[in-house]
């Protein structure tokens, strides 16, 4: 897998539908602030509407801690409008989804399944930088959860922003962090 922890974003230029228009979407834009670079496998197909929903159910708490999300499929720009116009549930997104019908970014995300010309459903959070902070892959039959991709976030920048502290296990906003020491070495 190219895509790893720390590595930064490689460069791309797309077309995305976002808030009723097109517009062009790179590299660039995912620096400044947390953002999350959410690959699924195609417009108008089942698992895939239920997670960009959940998104879009949740988008204003990952706006609340200063987050960005991009959808990302190897549909066109096109494609998403006509099925944003079309479905409910994608019609509440408010985020970009950019299409890759390229397979640009989702080969340099590597998450592209060559045979098949489709993304797998991969979640890249990005920190202001420019990097990869957390890579997740799932399976095309597995669908992601919204509430826990959040939580990760939030443990992410918790620790960008208090060096030397990490988050254990289940971490949820205020409960304990731990801080490395040979003090704690076998007794956890």
């Amino acid at each position: 897998m190219s895509a790893y922890i720390n590595q930064e974003v490689k460069p791309f230029n797309a077309t995305a539908f976002h808030a009723g228009e097109f517009v062009e979407v790179s590299e660039a834009d995912l620096k400044g602030k947390w953002s999350v670079v959410f690959f699924y496998p195609a417009d108008f197909t089942f698992i895939c509407p239920t997670e960009l929903g959940d998104l879009a159910d949740s988008y204003a708490e990952f706006q609340k801690i200063g987050v960005e999300i991009y959808a990302v499929s190897t549909d066109t720009h096109f494609t998403h409008k006509a099925w944003h116009d079309s479905s409910e549930t994608i019609g509440k997104i408010t985020y970009p989804m950019i299409g890759d019908p390229t397979g640009q970014i989702s080969r340099n995300f590597d998450v592209m399944i060559e045979e098949a010309g489709l993304a797998e459903r991969g979640t890249f959070v990005i920190d202001p930088e420019g990097k990869i902070q957390i890579v997740e892959i799932n399976s095309g039959s597995v669908g992601r959860d919204a509430s826990e991709l959040l939580r990760k976030i939030k443990a992410a920048q918790y620790v960008a922003a208090h060096p030397g502290e990490v988050c254990p296990a289940k971490w949820r906003e205020g409960a304990e962090t731990l801080a490395p020491s040979l003090d704690l070495v076998g007794k956890i």
